[in-house]
């Protein structure tokens, strides 16, 4: 069960191919945030905006395209 939920909380290639095109992010910003959400079961969004990534207003941008395109 374990496994599934750590799977689960991983950004899929969707969400890193977004994250890349509308936010600039390069490969060591988001593993660097896939680790530490990993390390302190925080969720990926979280984590990127924590580590100040990201600003508010793209971390509201961001859950708002999760909502749209992981959620359907």
């Amino acid at each position: 069960m374990n496994n599934i939920a750590t799977n689960q909380s991983l950004p899929s290639k969707k969400l890193i191919l977004y994250l890349k095109e509308e936010f600039s992010l390069n490969d060591q910003a988001i593993s660097l945030a896939i680790k530490h959400s990993k390390l302190e079961s925080a969720p990926f969004p979280i984590v990127l905006w924590n580590f100040g990534l990201i600003t508010v207003d793209q971390y509201q941008l961001l859950l708002d395209w999760i909502i749209d395109n992981e959620y359907i």
